[in-house]
């Protein structure tokens, strides 16, 4: 069976969404790491896609080979991708689907699965919420399932502390880290619960251990980085979640669940991510984090199969489901 390309440039968030989509669809997957190499890295971005296809791949590097047998679906995330998953596309007749804005002609992929937030509207364009993500029922039961013992003894309401980092339009430095811990340890002992933190791969390890540290007479879990990152099994296992604002795939993920999530501001600013958070508002599936959490309810946030139906419409690809 033909397989699925995941052509990214090695970020975590967006191989994440391209997961997400292609697990949807159903097809075995491989993730291709890419970069241009050579004199290839003097051409601007948005021109690269005017360089002959088979050029284009044989002056970049990657993960793994880029040659035959080619994939039936290149999904790509990411404008850098763009010139290469263009590449593959056409040199080997891929069906190919692009998320988040291309940056460049929407009509040389087949499908671009763009946010709302990212305002990109073409008629091959399907709008989504927020980021494609993998949280359904299902992995939140059983990630939920196999590390509830774990957790047994601990009591409600449990909160989920999802931990971003620094990102070129928000900081997130120890100091920071230190007074949102203690907001956090505040709000554990005014509820009597329990904070499950689970860092990102952008969180500082300053900053983590200044988290750590105020949370520290309060019960707690924070995952350290070693063995397997129960982000899924404290989505499944908390009452709420709180979340910081620096990243869009974390938000939606925590939506995905419909449980009531809460965003702490980081010190900087992104006009785009505004425009998601007030979207997120305005559905009714977030509040800023004010040191308190109430239930609210809302529809589970998760745009991943109305990405996926047409693709496998278009391949022939019965439903996974």
């Amino acid at each position: 069976m033909r397989e699925t390309w995941i052509v990214t440039d090695g970020a975590v968030g967006m191989e994440a969404q391209g997961i997400a989509v292609a697990e949807a669809v159903g097809l075995p997957y491989t993730l291709k790491r890419v970069k241009p190499a050579g004199l290839m890295r003097l051409i601007p971005i948005r021109f690269q896609h005017l360089v002959p296809a088979e050029r284009r791949i044989a002056a970049s590097e990657s993960s793994s080979p880029l040659a035959p047998p080619w994939p039936r679906l290149v999904i790509s995330i990411g404008r850098r991708s763009v010139p290469l998953a263009l590449a593959i596309k056409w040199v080997g007749g891929a069906y190919g689907l692009h998320i988040q804005n291309p940056k460049g002609p929407a009509h040389l992929f087949d499908l671009i699965a763009a946010p709302v937030h990212d305002d990109f509207e073409a008629p091959n364009v399907i709008s989504t919420f927020g980021a494609v993500h993998s949280v359904t029922a299902a992995r939140l039961n059983e990630a939920g399932a196999r590390f509830a013992p774990q957790i047994a003894d601990l009591p409600h309401p449990r909160i989920a502390v999802l931990l971003g980092g620094e990102s070129r339009a928000f900081s997130f430095p120890p100091e920071v880290g230190a007074r949102f811990g203690d907001r956090l340890a505040k709000l554990a002992r005014e509820c009597r619960g329990t904070l499950l933190i689970t860092p990102s791969r952008r969180t500082g390890p300053d900053t983590l251990s200044a988290v750590a540290e105020a949370v520290n007479d309060v019960p707690h879990i924070i995952w350290d980085g070693r063995g397997e990152n129960p982000y899924f099994a404290f989505l499944s296992l908390a009452d709420a979640i709180v979340v910081t604002e620096d990243s869009v795939n974390m938000v939606t993920e925590a939506t995905g669940t419909g449980k009531p999530v809460y965003i702490q501001p980081l010190p900087g600013r992104s006009s785009r991510l505004a425009r998601f958070h007030a979207l997120m508002r305005e559905r009714g599936a977030t509040r800023p984090f004010e040191g308190r959490i109430d239930p609210f309810d809302y529809a589970p946030i998760n745009d991943t199969e109305a990405v996926a139906a047409p693709i496998r419409k278009a391949l022939g690809i019965e439903s996974t489901e």
